[in-house]
């Protein structure tokens, strides 16, 4: 198991509140890490898509009381959503009896289920994490291209070959068509479905147009919104959204679309190895937002992020709002001569951060002049999650 950067936060967590809630996509490890979790804590461990273990909870209330005390992991818990006032009742009767930490764990796939479920049952008694596929602090440096083109499923990344990865990643996109996407409601056939997704990947980094996509598939406008939603529900897609300075000019208002996982992409262009990503013409926007989702796993609790473009030219690929008010500024160029655009150096003097940096793929970092530094991205990546 490769460490995770999650897990001492989690456990310290697990110290402070009755219930802590883990969501992320399927795959990126969440029951691995429970199941350590639980292993070292001595929990006892529940599969809610496992007919057998929801058995047990055919009288759920007399068997979790019957564990009162003890931590309970209940994996895929939006399965049974009348568990949600249960676990209140029980966790409120413990706190009574003086017991008032690490009583359950809840593992989900499906962000607004698990979400709106214990938001409104568990209110002030949870608190909540995100566990994302591997990023680059956790598997290291010199993993860098792999982990670019397979993407950061530990089952993808692991596999013993880029065939094998990429044919998982294919099974994995196919379950999710088939699957996942159904369960939030979406009627949607699997041909367009597919479709839609490749477009995305053709799309990769580019502005929202959603007359465009709609036009492109043969749906409306409203369908295509509803469709986004799914995919940005399911942890599949990131909308970034354009940052609203007071600068006195205009800025473009769309968000820009991005699929989180890079191996994703490079799996629905049909891209199998590192020598076919880099022939192929998606290679800057996906390396841009593999750079993008990378950054944003180890933004501190708080930030948030934006990208920044005005009519006239300026852009800024990714504005980064830290605790505090400060403010970076990063450019990726998946180049050796990382030097920025003029269009960038016109949106620091509308932006004034406190950090600029140009993320490239080489080994070193080096001052442009101006203020700004051309680093690696495992170098920003320390820098930002050492705050």
């Amino acid at each position: 198991m490769i460490p995770r950067r999650v897990q001492p936060v989690l456990e310290a967590r697990l110290d402070q509140v009755p219930v802590v809630v883990l969501t992320g996509p399927r795959q990126a490890g969440k029951t691995t890490l429970a199941l350590e979790v639980a292993r070292r804590r001595e929990a006892l461990y529940l599969d809610l898509e496992s007919e057998r273990d929801r058995a047990k909870l055919a009288a759920a209330e007399f068997y979790l009381e019957a564990h009162l005390g003890r931590l309970v992991v209940l994996d895929e818990v939006h399965r049974m959503p009348e568990l949600f006032p249960l676990l209140r009742s029980l966790v409120d009767r413990a706190r009574r009896e003086g017991r008032r930490t690490g009583l359950y764990l809840l593992l989900g796939s499906l962000a607004p289920e698990v979400s709106r479920q214990a938001g409104e049952s568990l209110a002030g008694r949870a608190s909540y994490l995100e566990l994302a596929p591997l990023d680059l602090l956790e598997v290291g440096r010199e993993a860098e291209d792999r982990l670019w083109l397979r993407g950061g499923f530990p089952e993808s990344f692991l596999a013993p070959g880029d065939g094998v990865s990429y044919r998982w990643r294919l099974d994995f996109l196919r379950s999710y068509v088939e699957r996942e996407i159904p369960l939030l409601g979406g009627r949607i056939p699997n041909e367009v479905l597919r479709r839609f997704l490749t477009m995305l990947a053709h799309l990769q980094g580019e502005l929202l147009n959603t007359s465009e996509l709609a036009r492109n598939l043969g749906l409306d406008g409203r369908t295509v919104n509803r469709y986004l939603d799914f995919l940005v529900d399911l942890y599949l897609l990131r909308r970034l959204p354009p940052l609203e300075a007071n600068v006195g000019k205009r800025l473009v208002k769309s968000p820009k679309l991005y699929l989180r996982d890079s191996g994703l992409v490079h799996a629905l262009l049909g891209i199998q190895d590192l020598e076919g990503l880099l022939a192929h013409p998606v290679v800057g926007r996906s390396y841009e937002g593999f750079v993008l989702e990378n950054l944003l796993r180890v933004l501190p609790e708080g930030g948030q992020a934006f990208f920044y473009r005005t009519r006239a030219g300026a852009e800024v690929d990714l504005v980064l709002l830290l605790p505090g008010g400060r403010a970076w500024a990063v450019e990726v160029k998946r180049s050796l001569d990382p030097r920025p655009s003029r269009g960038f150096h016109e949106a620091l003097k509308d932006l004034r951060p406190q950090m600029a940096f140009v993320v490239y793929p080489g080994a070193e970092a080096f001052p442009l002049g101006e203020g700004v530094l051309a680093a690696p991205l495992y170098e920003v990546m320390g820098r930002l999650w050492a705050g």
